[in-house]
């Protein structure tokens, strides 16, 4: 298997439901900013709702970090409105939620289930250069948590504005990170 990290994301364009608006979304839009994919199985589901809402509690915390947050299923836009329209939960989001009926776009990012025609949780953090920088995969039983998805962007957002440093397990902003070098080998 083939990793993801440092690769480039795919060239794409979707329909997508946004802020009550049918619009397309395409990769071109994405250069110059950090980006998070939040793929999931399906609308009008049991865990998904939980997820999304969660994002959509933590958005403007992404917002503030210059991260634009993207949902993906395989559903289409005008099953998202319809969601959003029905689902108090699904309701409280403000972020693109994107449509992949034809599941080409969960194939490029290797989250598509041939068998069932629906995406993995898949969640991927794209830097400003469109290179996947954070790829976390789950089975569809297994719910995510923002705020630990909020770490790791500060990590890969801290890590591109300092490359000679890292940060170590459990690192939080604010915390000591390491420099890599010959000094620190066999003494953490």
């Amino acid at each position: 298997m083939q990793t993801m990290i440092n690769t480039t994301i795919p060239d794409f364009e979707v329909h997508a439901y946004h802020r009550g608006a049918f619009v397309k979304v395409r990769r071109e839009e994405l250069h110059g900013k950090w980006a998070v994919f939040f793929f999931y199985p399906a609308d009008f589901t049991f865990v998904c709702p939980t997820e999304l809402g969660d994002m959509a509690d933590n958005y403007a915390r992404f917002q503030e970090m210059g991260v634009e947050v993207y949902s993906v299923s395989t559903d289409t836009h005008f099953t998202h409105k319809a969601w959003h329209d029905t689902s108090e939960t699904v309701g409280k989001i403000t972020y693109p939620m994107l449509a992949d009926p034809t599941g080409a776009l969960s194939r490029a990012f290797g989250v598509y289930i041939e068998s069932d025609g629906l995406a993995y949780r898949g969640t991927f953090v794209v830097n400003p250069e469109g290179k996947i920088k954070v790829v976390e995969m789950h089975d569809n039983g297994i719910g995510r948590n923002a705020e630990e998805l909020i770490r790791k962007v500060q990590a890969a957002q801290f890590i591109a504005a300092h490359p000679d440093e890292v940060c170590p397990a459990k690192w939080t902003p604010g915390a000591d990170t390491l420099k890599p070098g010959l000094d620190l080998v066999g003494k953490i």
